[in-house]
């Protein structure tokens, strides 16, 4: 199952994002088996979660945290990515990209950091 956690000042495309994550954890032969969730901070919020974990003092676009520990239900969470969504329409701005094709490359880029 794919959770997505967001504010409601950020109009993500919820659907968007459950089929682009379905498709990426297809493509790499995990299929449904595994829940992963999606949460969508702000910079304040990404900029306190990458110095906590990366000692970092800056808003990182995204930031993966595996777990791959069985869950209640029998399936197993595979972890949590988080993204920013200032920094993502930042990005897609400045590579002349939508904001939902950049969002997907960083779904991408987190479920990869996820399956290392």
């Amino acid at each position: 199952m794919i959770n997505v956690s967001s504010s409601s000042r950020y109009k993500v495309n919820r659907k968007l994002i459950k089929t682009a994550a379905a498709e990426i954890l297809a493509k790499n032969g995990l299929g449904d088996q595994y829940d992963v969730n999606f949460i969508f901070v702000g910079r304040n919020k990404m900029r306190q979660i990458a110095s906590q974990y990366k000692n970092e003092d800056l808003a990182l676009p995204v930031l993966s945290f595996a777990y791959k520990k069985d869950v209640n239900d029998g399936q197993r969470l595979l972890g949590e990515v988080f993204i920013c969504y200032p920094q993502a329409v930042l990005l897609a701005a400045q590579r002349n990209k939508k904001v939902d094709e950049m969002i997907n490359r960083l779904i991408e880029h987190g479920i990869n950091n996820l399956l290392i």
